[in-house]
């Protein structure tokens, strides 16, 4: 007896989980594999393909970075999809709880007590282990596992989104920085110029063919290009914070970069908008989430009106149970039926709201496809017209440039006033500031048509580097 007494012991302590890490050797073994059904990490670290640095590599101070290097930084380091890769795993996690309702399960117990009455006490042990397996549910599980997967694919697809949105976010901190620099360049080169300027308008005043006036409107003019290089230096520092803030370092960290490549001769965009619309409507991931979304509240549904309805369970398994000197062993196998008569209409109102959520759902979906359609036409639009304020800002800048070597050259020689001079180098200065806006409104635009289309990966970068349009 006390043999058999012991061996019960042994096996219910086992399965109570003394000798857990066997147990947490197998379950650390993913049995349902649900990771498979996730995307692959290297989405997460490159969607750049094969042209991609080291997965997570950290910046060395003092090397140039491109604009391959910097988005592969923010892929990677960037909490926001980091935050996002979790919650997928999460996803499949739960994927994994809804199977695991088809399997059996098992539990063991042990207990011990004295029970004292009248003086007299005794001494009472007792040992189980139960199986439990639930047979026939009219579809319960299956819906609650569709409803997993379905939240599984949502979740997926919010990760590809994710890694667009950050991809997107990070080449607007790079053109931006870039911009930046270009801007301080020509502020430096416009307080160059009217540092000329004021040279000048003091030569002729010293030789008598100038006037005091002259002279304060051009200290003037070179004084406001001081202090406009100072902003754009500013700028240029805030827009490198945002760069590394982006790119999951902090703003304080230095960041060296490549020149951009120059843009192409010929920047010009033209496509079938309704077709872009289309492709947008297959591609883009948060409609491919939203989808999944809709079929995830049609399973609740599912799930909602089967909680209504009767389960068969498999019960079996020995105990044992010592009284004293006495003792017993029972062994039981059942079927047990679970018949739900009335519940107060909780089913009822279940299978309500969960009709009312997938309603709510659909038109989440059908309210996404219609600002999918309106952000391909403002992306599609503005990198139409980037396209052409391109060629026209370069004639602007090629005149602006003849104009003012021109009054320069005129007031030098004394034929000309210094109001034309102050105007044909202001007109330069903006010039310049024009062309550099349209220049990241080209690059800018040209990714976020990607991005509204869905389509926004590392194949976009290739031709950038190149110095070629993008298809």
């Amino acid at each position: 007896m006390h043999a058999r007494v012991a061996s019960m012991t042994l096996a219910v302590i086992a399965l109570s989980g003394l000798f857990s890490p066997a147990v947490r050797a197998f379950e650390a073994s993913e049995p349902f594999a649900t990771a498979a059904s996730m995307p692959p990490r290297s989405l997460l670290n490159g969607v750049l393909a094969e042209n991609t640095v080291a997965p997570c590599a950290t910046p060395r101070v003092g090397t140039p970075l491109g604009v391959v290097e910097v988005v592969e930084q923010a892929l990677c380091n960037n909490p926001q999809t980091r935050q996002t890769w979790a919650s997928a795993r999460v996803q499949a996690a739960q994927v994994g709880i809804a199977q695991s309702a088809y399997l059996p399960s098992l539990d063991g117990s042990v207990g011990a007590a004295r029970v004292t009455a009248d003086a007299v006490g005794s001494r009472q042990r007792n040992a189980s282990m139960t199986l439990s397996w639930l047979l026939f549910d009219f579809g319960a599980r299956a819906a609650n596992l569709e409803n997993a997967r379905q939240l599984l694919v949502a979740a997926s697809a919010t990760l590809d989104a994710t890694v667009q949105t950050v991809f997107l976010a990070a080449l607007q901190s790079y053109y931006n920085v870039q911009a930046a620099r270009a801007a301080l360049t020509a502020a430096q080169e416009s307080e160059n110029a009217n540092h000329e300027s004021l040279a000048a308008a003091e030569v002729r005043y010293k030789v008598g063919t100038g006037t005091p006036a002259d002279r304060l409107q051009a200290q003037t003019a070179w004084s406001q290009a001081t202090l406009n290089r100072i902003r754009a230096a500013g700028n240029l520092q805030n827009a490198f914070g945002s760069l590394a803030n982006v790119m999951g370092l902090d703003a304080s960290v230095p960041l060296l970069l490549e020149d951009l490549p120059a843009l192409p001769l010929d920047a010009a965009f033209e496509g079938d908008i309704a077709a872009l619309i289309d492709a947008a409507r297959q591609d883009r991931p948060d409609l491919k989430a939203a989808e999944a979304q809709i079929k995830a509240a049609q399973s609740a549904i599912d799930l909602a009106r089967a909680s209504g309805r009767p389960t068969v369970s498999l019960g079996a398994g020995p105990s044992w149970q010592q009284i004293g000197d006495l003792s017993s062993n029972t062994n039981s196998l059942g079927v047990t039926v679970n018949l739900p008569l009335f519940s107060g209409f909780n089913t009822t109102y279940r299978v309500r709201a969960a009709e009312a959520q997938s309603e709510a759902t659909t038109a989440q979906r059908d309210r996404l496809r219609l600002q999918i359609a309106l952000d391909v036409w403002q992306a599609y639009q503005s990198l139409i017209t980037a396209a052409q304020s391109l060629k026209t800002t370069d004639d602007l800048l090629a005149s602006a440039e003849q104009s003012a070597r021109v009054a320069l050259g005129r007031y030098k020689a004394g034929v000309g006033n210094i109001l034309d001079l102050l105007n044909a180098q202001s007109a330069l200065a903006a010039a310049r500031q024009q062309r550099i806006q349209a220049t990241l409104d080209w690059r800018v635009f040209r990714a976020t048509l990607a991005q509204a289309i869905g389509t926004l990966d590392g194949a976009l970068l290739q031709p950038l580097s190149a110095g070629r349009p993008g298809p």
